[in-house]
């Protein structure tokens, strides 16, 4: 990564959990950073928390037109140079896959795959300039991918690949990809699932119910234990602070134990060993 006197980095989903202590995290190193929001409220707060080293932009990346307005906002204030870019925003759309509707998952693949890519290619021109580093967040579901939790695990993998592709495109170009998968944590994430998982419980039909209301709800409360357990988000923040600083980059990295358990579980065993571990982990075994 280029070495200038401060270095340079954007977030996409800087607002709240682990966005927002990855932005303060980088804040404390002195670099400039530069996120997005969901709200005014979020850029007030972490101007705040900041003492204004974060400048936030309300964004939704699924808008190419925002995010291209957005990359070109930063480039005013980075003489169009760009060290690191942290593509951490994403969301979760639990559910089982023959209730949950196709717009519905559609929406999670244009959040957590094609936002996640109009952001890069938005960037790309100020990443080679500066010869920096693209890190992107995942998670250990793409794979080991989980029931009722298929859209997330599969529009992860979906980005891995996708960031996989982009290494090896942009290696000549002196541009790193880093994926980080992430395990299990404690965010903002938790909140917001336990009520994607209450509204998917109570919009079943009885039909649904008859077929998947008592798996769902195991699966709920496996995956509600795990997230209250999981690791939390300052420090989980600081392990994707060290990760996108490390030289040389690594092309994989995870973010928690966990994870690091998991991944290595899936390069060792049988599809046999991993699909009874799936069930397990979510207390359908």
């Amino acid at each position: 990564m280029a070495n200038t006197k401060q270095r340079t980095v954007a977030v996409t989903g800087a607002g709240s959990g682990l966005g927002r202590d990855i932005a303060l995290g980088l804040a404390a190193k002195n670099y400039r950073v530069f996120g997005t929001a969901f709200t005014p409220e979020e850029i007030e707060d972490l101007k705040r928390a900041s003492s204004g080293a974060v400048t936030l932009t309300v964004c939704d990346i699924t808008n190419a037109i925002g995010v291209k307005n957005w990359a070109r906002e930063v480039a005013t204030h980075t003489e169009g140079s760009l060290n690191l870019l942290i593509n951490n925003a994403g969301i979760l759309t639990p559910g089982p896959l023959e209730i949950l509707p196709l717009d519905a998952i559609r929406h999670e693949f244009e959040v957590n795959v094609f936002g996640a890519l109009s952001v890069m290619n938005a960037f790309l021109p100020a990443l080679r300039k500066a010869r920096g580093r693209i890190v992107q967040i995942s998670t250990f579901t793409a794979s080991l991918p989980l029931p009722f939790n298929g859209a997330s695990g599969a529009s992860k993998a979906a980005t891995e690949v996708f960031a996989a592709v982009y290494r090896a495109e942009l290696k000549h170009l002196g541009v790193d990809v880093v994926v980080v998968p992430a395990g299990i944590m404690r965010t903002g994430g938790p909140a917001k699932t336990d009520a994607a998982l209450v509204r998917i419980a109570d919009g079943m039909t009885p039909e649904q119910r008859e077929l998947y209301g008592q798996t769902f709800a195991t699966f709920a409360k496996g995956l509600n234990a795990m997230q209250k357990g999981g690791l939390d988000s300052v420090s989980a923040a600081k392990r994707v602070i060290e990760i996108a600083e490390q030289v040389p980059a690594p092309s994989r990295a995870p973010v928690g134990e966990d994870a690091e358990e998991i991944l290595r579980f899936v390069r060792e065993k049988s599809d046999a060993e991993q699909d009874a571990l799936r069930l397990k982990l979510v207390g359908l075994s």
